[in-house]
């Protein structure tokens, strides 16, 4: 997205390069009236009854399925994912508040604590406006598993989505609009990075949700930190994909490259260090190698996609950077490798074989439908090089042995393991990281607890 003269600002379809829309760009004295605003309608959703908020996400569950069609398309158009992942993230954003909807009240019910007091227990109280600042790859899902829990503990928010899509940002609140919920709980606003210190600085926001880079996840956390404001910072990661030599290898092959094109491949998530054993190297290559080549690139409105456009033409040119400085250091393209010709911005699902562990390969977070394949020795090598990372997000493991697994899952440095199957987040279950990854927690009961003051209340004393 980039502003004009007029102060607007322009999307491009990534798939074709043709104009998309054109968005008033706010200026930071509507933002920060938005701000107080919020404030104001906090103060009443906050004494809503639980159930009463809960309603509100059962209906905007079936808001969300009712436009089903219309924002999936959007979203494809804004930033290239296959529609029939489009539709599968607004699925699973409907699933998700009815999820909350049915279990956040007993999640935030009073913990009654023994003591020598009276009485004594922990009541979980929201804290108020909560700002979210949310990158371009899911725009519904990220969004939404932030916006879900935080809304019904009693919170309002304010959404900074990615430049790259403000129509999904209008599209999500217009999902909240239509499921009836009250003016100013949910707002999505239009604008530049300049006024997110502002609004973190405010005395209206009481906290910060950011899923972004590592560079802006230093700079939002060290606002948040200087400005006193709770954060939670979700950074993406280089998720290590561990093939044992008494793995499936078949499977794991297969699971595999859908693992790594999964949003053609620009996901926090992905697999994106493949660490297999030498003694199946061979097979686990030659295999994933014909997967990856199986799958179909292409116009992402078609139902036979796999793999669409890069977000933008820059992605496609940093991704080729990197593979072309891991080929020159020694690796070699099995598949794919090169960047499409002509409009769009395509670049091949390429799986690199002959990587060593200093190459940009495996160094840095590749946001692609790159593969490369590090050959290890066994099984402690592969564990120490699956925490050779700066991140540590998520990680699957493949092994037909539970002990095995269990024993290997306790040595990894990531927010999340999954045993036999690729990374995948789940509203029943915590999503973070440890390291550069990020700091806190998404989804679950822990996320729901995130942006909420845990009080402790101690009653002694006489009463009437």
């Amino acid at each position: 997205m980039k502003a004009n003269q007029s102060g607007m600002v322009e999307t491009t379809n990534p798939a074709t390069g043709e104009h998309l829309g054109s968005y008033h760009i706010m200026s930071d004295d509507e933002v920060m009236a938005v701000a107080k605003k919020a404030h104001a309608a906090f103060e009443k959703w906050r004494k809503l009854p639980m159930e009463e908020r809960g309603g509100y996400l059962k209906r905007l569950a079936l808001a969300l399925g009712a436009k089903k069609s219309a924002y999936a398309k959007l979203m494809t158009l804004e930033m290239g994912k296959p529609i029939t992942q489009s539709e599968a993230e607004i699925d699973k954003c409907a699933w998700t508040a009815e999820y909350y909807a049915e279990h956040a009240k007993g999640w935030l019910e009073e913990e009654h604590v023994k003591t020598d007091s009276k009485s004594s227990y922990v009541e979980f109280d929201p804290l108020g406006v909560i700002l979210s600042v949310m990158p371009w790859n899911y725009p519904f899902w990220q969004v939404l598993r932030f916006a879900i829990p935080t809304l019904v503990a009693g919170n309002t928010t304010i959404l900074r989505h990615s430049s790259s899509c403000p129509g999904s940002a209008l599209a999500v609140q217009d999902a909240f609009e239509n499921a009836g919920f009250p003016t100013d709980v949910f707002t999505s606003v239009i604008t530049g990075h300049d006024v997110v210190e502002k609004l973190i600085a405010s005395r209206e926001v009481a906290g910060v949700s950011l899923t972004a880079s590592v560079e802006a996840g230093e700079r939002i956390g060290g606002l948040a930190a200087q400005y006193f404001k709770k954060a939670v910072l979700e950074l993406g990661g280089s998720d290590p994909y561990i093939v044992l030599e008494d793995a499936d290898v078949k499977e794991a092959a297969k699971i595999g490259a859908d693992a790594r094109v999964l949003n053609n491949g620009q996901s926090c998530i992905a697999a994106k260090r493949f660490i297999v054993v030498e003694a199946v190297a061979e097979e686990f290559t030659d295999e994933f190698a014909s997967q990856m080549g199986k799958k179909k690139l292409g116009d992402p409105m078609d139902r036979k996609t796999d793999v669409g456009p890069l977000v933008n033409t820059e992605a496609v040119a940093t991704i080729d950077g990197q593979v072309r400085s891991s080929v020159v250091d020694g690796a070699r393209a099995r598949v794919g490798g090169k960047p499409l010709p002509g409009k769009g911005a395509f670049y091949p699902p390429t799986v690199l074989d002959r990587v060593e562990p200093d190459m940009r390969v495996i160094r840095e977070e590749v946001f692609g439908p790159v593969a490369p394949v590090w050959v290890v020795h066994g099984e402690a090598e592969a564990i120490r090089a699956a925490n050779d990372s700066d991140f540590g997000l998520g990680s699957s493991l493949w092994t037909t042995d539970l002990a095995r697994a269990k024993r290997v899952a306790r040595e990894i440095q990531s927010g999340m393991v999954f045993v036999n199957a690729l990374t995948k987040s789940d509203p029943r279950m915590p999503f973070g990281g440890v390291k550069k990854s990020g700091v806190g927690r998404e989804l679950s009961k822990y996320g729901l607890k995130e942006f909420v003051n845990v009080k402790s209340v101690n009653i002694y004393g006489s009463f009437h």
